[in-house]
């Protein structure tokens, strides 16, 4: 698996994120009742009424509000948008309920369907690709303890460069990208390479945003998983890394203690150990 990369424009990777995500989001609510729709709305609505009153916002700034959202939409960053500054809020609410894992927000570049590497495998990558080889080892089992031997650990992140295969061009199509199932007492092993830390793209309207109000555009380097198991709760997180230096000023707000990983050197690369308690669905 070889091939050249640039880094993609933000009309390039943007487009691609909003067409996955268009696909299959609406039939999940389409009973929901009026009333709730309309709660919402009017609540949002009015927040942003307050805002504009608490800060006489004026005609100039609301037309150039107009003009930004217009451009979010032709630049297809609406999933980069709310993922990187709403998503984090949303999961906080949804698990809140857990007594397992920490989970958090699941970013705009997951794709289902990543190859199957069984119990003990490598992501798929091309030869001589960037980072620190590391290697993951871990349990999946249930908040009683009890092991759970039909679940699956899907792993991506991006490269060292930074970028997501199937969101920037000229990466293979499955570049570290993987699923992986489990052996009988829930344990895992996987080989892949530390990603590298990497800033959202900034030549699109979310760019605009970030320059405007004098923000930074970097995500700390992380490993995002969806962990499943029959009979229990979906567990979406990503990994960190200690010492980078925006675990604590995350872009999208994603970080959280339980979450940081401790990895140890080991034969020119990196071991670590972290296990998952899914809680039952």
């Amino acid at each position: 698996m070889t091939a050249t990369h640039h880094a993609p424009a933000a009309a390039e990777s943007g487009a691609s994120a909003t067409a996955r995500f268009k696909s299959d989001k609406f039939a999940a609510v389409a009973d929901t009742p009026k009333e709730r729709v309309s709660l919402l709305a009017r609540e949002v609505l009015s927040a942003v009424h307050e805002t504009i009153r608490k800060h006489k916002v004026t005609y100039d700034e609301y037309n150039a509000l107009k003009a930004w959202l217009i451009q979010v939409g032709e630049d297809g960053e609406w999933p980069l948008f709310l993922d990187v500054w709403v998503e984090h809020v949303v999961e906080e609410v949804a698990t809140s309920h857990r007594k397992g894992n920490k989970g958090t927000i699941e970013g705009p570049y997951y794709v289902p369907g990543a190859p199957e590497q069984g119990s003990r495998g490598s992501v798929p990558m091309r030869e001589g690709e960037g980072g620190t080889p590391l290697v993951w080892t871990g349990r999946v089992t249930s908040v009683d303890g009890s092991p759970l031997k039909d679940a699956k650990v899907e792993l991506w992140h991006a490269d060292a460069d930074g970028l997501y295969s199937q969101f920037a061009p000229g990466i293979p199509e499955w570049n570290l990208r993987g699923t992986f199932s489990v052996e009988e007492d829930g344990s895992f092993e996987i080989h892949t390479v530390r990603p590298a830390p990497y800033q959202i793209p900034t030549d699109g309207a979310c760019g605009k945003l970030i320059a405007a109000a004098g923000w930074h555009a970097w995500r700390p380097a992380h490993l995002h998983v969806k962990v499943s198991a029959p009979g229990h709760e979906l567990l979406t997180a990503q990994l960190y890394f200690p010492g980078d230096e925006h675990n604590d000023d995350d872009i999208a707000s994603a970080v959280k203690p339980e979450l940081v990983l401790d990895p140890k050197p080991s034969d020119g690369g990196e071991t670590v150990t972290y296990d998952f308690v899914l809680d039952p669905a």
